[in-house]
């Protein structure tokens, strides 16, 4: 298991050792020494990253500045890095892991095994038809072990699994499930503690304030320690809005995983302040039809607005706080605001304001309140 405490206390002074400072000269203090190390000793403040973000000045100094940990939006998932049978693209993950290094910081790994940004040929075989178990399951060994021993010692966590559980079923029915049975994710987590039995596990989903997937995914944590099966963490998503999830329903769910010996992650932390274009969700397949009214924003945040997304923010760190002995990681999904995956999903072509750092990479006023709460 990762000290993170002593991870963090490597690389920076403790905030502790700073001054009390007047509220302005503290927002200019925060800025300079940025979130990681106004939040050393805390938890992790991490942001996923792309080629773009090692190769643009700007996020390459705020990632020096301010963040503690990077995980890769695309470049680990099978179908980038692994495309065909035998054919691996380690070109930008070796970048990646380069610069955690040279850096000092906590590197996540996502994904090993998830239904979506798969090969067409990962469950099919030279004829067409689907894969038999035990050639499925040879070719998650090959995958895990091949990546994860590469960067073994070096990518210090995992998202194993990714989104394989939902509300209404319990186990999505992919084709993982299908061809497997649900013991594919028993195999994938042992697969790759095998590769590094250092490495820090976790199952990564969205909508993890369901009550029904926390049960869910509660349950499969006991049946885990039950089989002896290596799992360390759970990553809650933490795709949110202005005004939903309440704040005591992610409470409880933090509460549920911790209570089962689980370290929380906050694995791809934004905030959509655009109009629901249906029923909420991260359901990555999900797509909706552009109309004005639910792209109200083209122009500039409206103070109000701003103000909202300020403070849920704020009172989404002060609860991250509450349970920072427990909590591990909290990463953004992305960096700035112009580069937010929100700006098209589920409806392409709005402006969303999801992000602690504006369209021109400049901190914004969410990015000070939660650099005051260090104060």
């Amino acid at each position: 298991m990762i000290n993170r405490r002593k991870f963090i206390r490597n690389s920076a002074i403790t905030a502790a050792a700073v001054p009390l400072l007047n509220s302005q000269v503290l927002a200019a203090w925060a800025q300079e020494k940025g979130l990681k190390d106004l939040y050393k000793g805390d938890f992790f403040i991490g942001a996923a990253i792309n080629g773009r973000s090692l190769t643009t000045p700007d996020f390459v100094n705020i990632l020096k500045k301010d963040f503690s940990s990077i995980t890769a939006e695309n470049e680990f998932k099978w179908s980038v890095i692994n495309p065909s049978e035998g054919e691996w693209r380690f070109d930008f993950p070796d970048q990646f892991v380069k610069f955690g290094q040279d850096n000092d910081m906590f590197m996540q790994g996502h994904c090993l095994v998830w239904h979506s940004q798969v090969p067409r040929s990962l469950f099919v075989d030279e004829s067409g038809n689907q894969v038999t178990k035990e050639a499925l399951l040879k070719k998650m060994q090959v995958h895990i072990s091949t990546l994860v021993d590469r960067y073994k010692g070096k990518i210090q966590g995992w998202d194993v699994v990714n989104e394989s559980i939902t509300p209404e079923d319990g186990w999505r029915r992919s084709q993982w499930y299908n061809i497997i049975g649900p013991e594919f994710m028993d195999h994938a987590f042992n697969l790759a503690h095998e590769a590094d039995p250092s490495a820090h596990l976790i199952y990564n989903d969205y909508n993890m304030d369901n009550p029904k997937k926390v049960q869910f995914v509660v349950e499969m944590i006991r049946d885990f320690k039950k089989k002896g099966v290596p799992i360390h963490g759970i990553g809650m998503q933490a795709h949110y809005h202005l005004d939903e999830p309440d704040i005591n329903v992610i409470e409880n769910s933090m509460k549920a995983f911790i209570a089962e010996g689980m370290k929380v992650h906050w694995t791809e932390l934004d905030i959509d302040v655009l109009p629901a274009a249906g029923a909420r969700t991260s359901e990555i397949s999900t797509n909706a039809e552009y109309q004005d009214a639910l792209n109200p924003y083209t122009e500039g945040l409206p103070k109000e607005i701003d103000d909202k997304l300020t403070k849920r923010y704020e009172d989404l760190f002060k609860l991250l706080l509450k349970y920072k002995d427990d909590v591990m990681r909290v990463t953004t999904w992305g960096i700035s605001d112009d580069t937010s995956w929100k700006n098209g999903f589920p409806v392409r072509g709005r402006t969303n304001y999801p992000l602690l750092f504006d369209r021109q990479h400049q901190p914004k006023n969410c990015y000070k309140a939660i650099a005051a709460l260090k104060s």
